[in-house]
């Protein structure tokens, strides 16, 4: 395994541990709200916590992109980009799909991914060009070629609350082309189970860098394909992600094409 890759499981697992410890007490949970919706808990501030120190301990000069605390000012080409708890608010109601998601991105690509389930203790990995692994096996994007026989992966826009009805009619275009559409709440999660197979392609808008930076790596390493709605490789930092094995994705592409942020804006 890469070294960085290594330390970069040390903290997903130290991350794991906290996020576990807590999921015994959830009636003794601190939850604050940062805006509709969107929920924090002292949970996800101790996870990042645990992860930023291992990772800075190891590379006191890479720089950070973290959900809860933002971006370091240190100027590095490395940065990592980590989701402490994705799936709080599943987190707060006990209900079991949600992860750790770390990924290190070197001159804006990613090349290290980590995304941890604690409470199935499973442990996803990709180093750029070594493929994907979950629990140390290989892992790849499944078979399935025809969107009508998709059980293709979304998420709500919960944030955004104003785009609903256009979100809305993307998800009547998509629930009628595919065998069904799931919305676990998850993002990192979804990627990497579209890596392992179990959903045949995702998509999602509304969506942050630390959502998808090391899930987007596990597909691609798994053998399938991810870009933005017009079918594009840009999609870290633009709010928009499809990804699927290569014929579902190819099959995606012209329902979300219509609905891409990046039409909207030109």
């Amino acid at each position: 395994m890469h070294p960085m890759l290594n330390i970069a499981v040390k903290a997903a697992r130290r991350a794991g541990q906290i996020i576990n410890r807590a999921s015994l007490d959830l009636d003794l949970l601190k939850v604050s709200k940062k805006q509709h919706n969107d929920f924090v808990t002292e949970v996800d501030k101790a996870a990042e916590a645990a992860i930023i120190e291992t990772l800075s301990t190891a590379y006191p000069d890479h720089a950070i992109l973290a959900e809860e605390s933002g971006a370091t000012e240190r100027q590095s080409d490395y940065q990592w980009i980590i989701d402490p708890l994705d799936g709080t608010t599943n987190f707060i109601h006990g209900f079991q799909y949600y992860c750790v998601s770390i990924g290190l991105s070197h001159k804006g690509i990613v090349t290290q991914a980590v995304i941890f389930d604690p409470t199935r203790n499973d442990l996803y990995t990709a180093s750029r060009g070594s493929g994907a692994y979950l629990n140390e096996r290989r892992i790849r994007v499944g078979r399935r070629d025809r969107l009508a026989d998709g059980l293709i992966g979304t998420g709500f826009p919960f944030r955004e609350t104003d785009g609903i009805d256009q979100y809305n009619a993307l998800f009547k275009d998509m629930t009628m082309s595919c065998a069904g559409l799931r919305r676990p709440g998850a993002a990192a999660l979804d990627l990497a189970n579209v890596a392992a197979g179990r959903l045949d392609g995702f998509f999602e808008q509304g969506i942050s860098a630390w959502d998808m930076a090391a899930g987007s790596l596990l597909v691609s390493e798994a053998g399938g394909l991810v870009g933005n709605y017009t079918g594009e490789s840009e999609f870290l930092h633009v709010g928009e992600i499809v990804a699927g094995n290569p014929k579902i994705f190819a099959q995606m592409i012209p329902i979300l094409n219509a609905h891409s942020r990046l039409n909207k804006a030109a």
